[in-house]
């Protein structure tokens, strides 16, 4: 529906997460969780992309690096999601809380580019 669709591009199916931030199962800024069997051009994650599981030594949050530098929506191919990972590493690799004020401050406009989004 038309509805939806606004809803999915701008994000606004996101907020419902933030009752996940509260009960501590997510963080605000943080590498997206990813679907367990999530596949990019019929192969799974983790046997597709380098370093995949090293994003999992952080909990998961509801924006971050990838996400505010054009790389969220879909990741059907190997090289959208090889490029949300190194984002993602880049991330937990140079963590700060000024990074983290950063990402949040970008977090509204990065929203605003609907290109990516689905």
């Amino acid at each position: 529906t038309r509805v939806g669709r606004f809803i999915r591009k701008t994000s606004l199916d996101e907020l419902p997460q933030l009752f996940n931030v509260l009960k501590g199962d997510l963080s605000l800024v943080g590498p997206r969780p990813h679907a367990v069997q999530a596949k990019a051009e019929g192969r799974l994650y983790p046997e597709a992309v380098d370093n995949y599981f090293h994003r999992h030594k952080m909990k998961p949050g509801v924006t971050g690096w990838a996400q505010i530098n054009g790389w969220r929506g879909e990741t059907d191919t190997l090289e959208k999601i090889q490029k949300r990972i190194d984002h993602d590493i880049y991330y937990i690799e140079n963590w700060s809380v000024l990074l983290d004020l950063y990402i949040l401050v970008r977090t509204p406009f990065a929203l605003l580019e609907t290109e990516n989004a689905y």
